[in-house]
């Protein structure tokens, strides 16, 4: 399973999902959907503003998980 690590990488940066939700003009709904991985695609776009805004590359943000099935 892919997951997003964007709450350990604001917890680094000392920033809120509020601040990011501003800086990416993204509903707290959406970025809470992402976060949660009820999504399934995202866009290079906010993969790109993720990690500008949150001083990370691609691989920092994006981990893979083992699936227990």
């Amino acid at each position: 399973m892919i997951s997003i690590n964007i709450v350990e990488l604001l917890k680094k940066n000392g920033k809120t999902k509020y601040w990011l939700c501003q800086k990416m003009n993204i509903t707290s709904r959406n970025l809470n959907r992402i976060i949660r991985g009820d999504t399934t695609s995202i866009s290079f776009k906010y993969i790109e503003e993720f990690c500008y805004y949150l001083n990370c590359k691609p691989g920092d943000l994006i981990k893979l998980e083992e699936n227990n099935k």
